[in-house]
C-alpha cells in the first residue's frame, strides 16, 4: 500500500501546534512507517529548537531530539490524547532535556542559543551583526543564570509558542504554577537585563 505523504499526512504548520490529523496519527499508531516518518519529521525541529534553548549546546540538542523520537516511538501506542500530539511530545523531550542535565551538570552553557537574524540578503552591517552578537550574548547570560523551572516555562510558552495549559501538561504541573514561574521568570530577566543596559 502506497500512501500520498504530501496530501494525506501533511501537517499544517500554520495551526496552532502543528495538530496532526487523526488519519494520521491511526496510521502512525498501528505501524504504518511512512504516517510515523511523517509524524517524526514534523516534530524533530520543534524538540531540537527547545532542547537547544534549555541546554545550550547543538551536539546535546541534537542528542536530545534524537532520545526523544525513539522515545516517542515507544510511547505512541499509549498517548490518550488528553492534550495535543506537540504537546505530549515536548513533554517527552522535557524530560529527556532534564535527564541529560542531570547527567552534565554543571558542563552546559547556551552558547548556540540565538541564531543570527534571518532577513539580510548578504551578511549584516558590521555594526549591525556586532550590536546582535551583544545582544545574543547579554540574553544567553541571563537566561542562563535562571533556575532550570523558570528556563523551561519561558521556553515552552515563548520560543515553542504553547498556551497556558499547554505548557502546564507538558511541564505535569497546574496551569497556575506556569503563570507564576513564568511571572517569576520574566521579574528576573527583566532585572538582569537592566544591568546590561
Amino acid at each position: 500500500m502506497s500512501l500520498n505523504l504530501n496530501a494525506r499526512y501533511r501537517t499544517d504548520s500554520s495551526t496552532e501546534s502543528s495538530a496532526l490529523d487523526e488519519k494520521a496519527l491511526s496510521a502512525a499508531r498501528s505501524g504504518h512507517r511512512e504516517a510515523l516518518a511523517a509524524m517524526l519529521c514534523s516534530l524533530q525541529d520543534p524538540w531540537y529548537r527547545m532542547s537547544l534553548s534549555l541546554l545550550g549546546d547543538a551536539d546535546l540538542a541534537r542528542d536530545a531530539a534524537q532520545e526523544t523520537a525513539a522515545r516517542f516511538v515507544q510511547q505512541l501506542p499509549s498517548f490518550r490524547g488528553d492534550s495535543q500530539l506537540r504537546t505530549w511530545s515536548l513533554g517527552i523531550c522535557l524530560n529527556v532535556v532534564r535527564e541529560l542535565r542531570r547527567d552534565r551538570r554543571g558542563h552546559l552553557s547556551l552558547e548556540d542559543a540565538a541564531e543570527p537574524p534571518g532577513n539580510w540578503d548578504s551578511q549584516p552591517p558590521p555594526d549591525v551583526a556586532a550590536e546582535h552578537a551583544e545582544d545574543c550574548q547579554s540574553l544567553r547570560s541571563v537566561l542562563a543564570a535562571l533556575p532550570d523551572r523558570q528556563r523551561e516555562a519561558l521556553v515552552l510558552r515563548f520560543f515553542e509558542g504553547l498556551s497556558v495549559r499547554q505548557t502546564a501538561r507538558a511541564m505535569r504541573c497546574a496551569q497556575g504554577t506556569v503563570k507564576a514561574t513564568v511571572h517569576q521568570a520574566l521579574r528576573a530577566l527583566r532585572r538582569k537585563l537592566r544591568q546590561f543596559a
